[in-house]
């Protein structure tokens, strides 16, 4: 039988307690008038998710647009908590750590999957070094990448980590490669109540897979359905989770009904005589020999139609194209523009449009 958002999982806890459903309203008041600003996000979600609507509305990251409210329904949250519990074995009973804030899609669902599985969450200060008990164990926790940068000393304390919000750097898959946490980065979007799919980063050997960090794709949750576009874009069909299919903007290759490799965004490509190259696939090569942040980016080109151009956040940056390895003639970046300080959006990460607007005037 499944679950309906009404109903608590009668294993649920918060930060050691059990609460029921009638139980928890009290708590999400005492939170959104007493507690902190983070505790606040936290009760006003509970509040939301407790009230007669059978849907919420969430706002949006911004990362690939303006951010925006959208409504998801909270069946399909709880469908999407289920399908993750399956993915990664979880149990009623499992500890969890939310250390994302809760006025966004990531932090709403390590609640939802709480509520719905039973597991006991502790809540800590959604900091990019998110302070946590050293010793405790957490079976599940999610966090962006620059949380698990900073926290890497401490991640052995957490079984299954889930990374999303950005791109995992391959400095960041190196730091992992040793480490005892089976990390997987996640694919997906505020639309598909968070991922959709996630792929593996560390650990191959220990569970018998022949896989590598670089050979690894993503591998889609249960009750997903994937395909391409014309424009060789993910489609994705998820009945549970979605009303209907959304055709993304993220060129992909499929490599079986329930694995793909990501390409990159297909706004970004660079058409370079007739030869279309992905900056993301640029970018990956060159995370070994930049140490700042960096993007690749375009501009245009008499001859080519588009160049491609490096954009550091690095003013004394001084490397020059030819000092770039592993890189194609056409994907040599042909220019260089450093930077002090990347825009960023509302989340956090890096807003190469009007980045870009600041020196391309």
């Amino acid at each position: 039988m499944i679950p309906t958002f009404n109903n608590i999982h009668n294993r649920f806890k918060l930060n050691g307690t059990h609460y029921n459903f009638e139980d928890l309203k009290e708590v999400a008041y005492s939170l959104v008038k007493e507690g902190q600003p983070f505790e606040k996000e936290i009760g006003q979600f509970l509040l939301d998710w407790q009230d007669q609507n059978d849907f919420i509305i969430v706002k949006t990251s911004g990362s690939t647009g303006q951010p925006k409210a959208i409504k998801i329904n909270k069946q399909a949250m709880v469908h999407s908590a289920i399908a993750t519990g399956d993915f990664f074995s979880l149990e009623p009973g499992n500890t969890a750590l939310l250390c994302l804030p809760a006025n966004y899609i990531a932090g709403k669902m390590m609640l939802v999957r709480a509520l719905i599985l039973g597991l006991e969450i502790e809540v800590i200060e959604p900091k990019t070094n998110p302070i946590f008990d050293n010793e405790v164990h957490y079976d599940f926790c999610a966090m962006i990448p620059i949380q698990v940068q900073k926290a890497i000393q401490r991640l052995d304390h957490i079984n299954t980590l889930i990374i999303g919000g950005a791109s995992v750097n391959y400095q960041l898959k190196e730091k992992l490669q040793n480490l005892k946490v089976n990390a997987y980065e996640t694919y997906g979007m505020t639309e598909t109540i968070t991922h959709i799919a996630v792929k593996k980063l560390n650990n191959f050997n220990a569970d018998n897979d022949c896989s590598t960090v670089e050979t690894s794709y993503f591998e889609t949750l249960p009750n997903i359905k994937i395909s391409q576009n014309k424009s060789q874009c993910l489609v994705i069909d998820a009945p549970n989770i979605l009303e209907e299919t959304i055709e993304t903007n993220d060129v992909v290759k499929l490599h079986s009904a329930t694995t793909f490799e990501w390409l990159g965004r297909k706004d970004n490509v660079i058409n370079s005589g007739g030869v279309k190259l992905f900056p993301e696939q640029i970018e990956t090569k060159l995370h070994s020999q930049i140490a700042s942040r960096f993007f690749i980016s375009k501009e245009n080109n008499d001859k080519f139609g588009e160049q491609v151009i490096l954009v550091v956040e690095d003013k004394d940056f001084n490397l020059k194209p030819s000092d770039l390895k592993g890189l194609s003639k056409l994907e040599e970046p042909k220019n260089i523009y450093t930077i002090d300080k990347f825009i960023e959006t509302s989340s956090g990460k890096v807003n190469r449009g009007k980045t870009l607007q600041l020196f391309q005037k």
